[in-house]
């Protein structure tokens, strides 16, 4: 008789531990752990896709941007075009520049030209920051998540022990069907910890390589900008002294 009991709770049993069952089944600091961890994966898959979708846009733009700026076209030209353009990092920082030059008259007087290399390459690095600080938005949330999940997960895993062996304090009995529902619970909050850490922490390396690759091309956009406006700047002055030293025979 006993035999037959057993048998028909089996099923029974089986059908206690699908993850709703664990979830419902559990103590409500099992349960807050869980729902905390689920929505911890959320927010993290939705970052994930949109710096995906955001890194994508970002490097097309920069590759459009490039041909366009190596095409030959004159700098204040591409400036004008770009102007009243769709914006992105590479034509904010050349747009950030090239006010700053707007604003030293492009350096064709010996008093702006004095100032105007150092305040473009401030302005060109203050830009570079800015983008690149704007590109890595949220990204410490997957770090946090990636690095704390297992712990909160492994907190759950503790309470759910802890109410195991509570439950053998109580019927005292060691049978598996007295721990296993406690136990179930404990393991189910360790796995959710792991499914939203493990993610968090590959995305967190991948776009931190991208995005830290995109600022070298960044600078390296910096460095030939600069060189351009720096030998633009020097022929101006040359020009400058020429016609300078005319007058001053001239006046002669």
């Amino acid at each position: 008789m006993e035999t037959v009991t057993v048998l028909q709770s089996a099923p029974d049993l089986a059908a206690d531990f699908s993850l709703l069952s664990l979830f419902l089944r559990a103590d409500i600091v099992v349960k807050l752990v869980m729902v905390g961890l689920v929505l911890a994966s959320i927010v993290c898959w939705a970052i994930m896709f949109e710096k995906i979708m955001l890194l994508r846009r970002v490097k097309r733009a920069a590759d459009s941007f490039d041909a366009d700026f190596w095409s030959g076209e004159s700098l204040q030209s591409l400036y004008r075009s770009i102007g009243s353009g769709s914006r992105h990092p590479m034509a904010n920082v050349f747009l950030n520049a090239m006010r700053e030059w707007v604003r030293q008259d492009g350096g064709r007087n010996a008093a702006a030209s004095a100032h105007l290399l150092p305040a473009i390459e401030r302005s060109l690095q203050s830009s570079i920051a800015q983008e690149v600080e704007q590109l890595e938005e949220r990204l410490p949330i997957l770090a946090t998540v990636g690095a704390v999940a297992p712990f909160i997960g492994l907190f759950g895993t503790v309470w759910g022990i802890m109410n195991s062996f509570q439950a053998i304090a109580v019927t005292r009995d060691t049978n598996l069907a007295v721990v296993a529902p406690g136990i179930a619970e404990a393991l189910f909050a360790t796995g959710l910890g792991l499914l939203a850490a493990i993610p968090a922490v590959i995305a967190y390396n991948l776009f931190a390589g991208q995005i830290n690759r995109f600022g070298a091309r960044l600078d390296y956009f910096a460095d030939n900008f600069f060189n351009i406006v720096a030998a633009q700047t020097n022929t101006n002055t040359a020009s400058n002294n020429q016609t300078n030293a005319k007058s001053s025979r001239r006046s002669a």
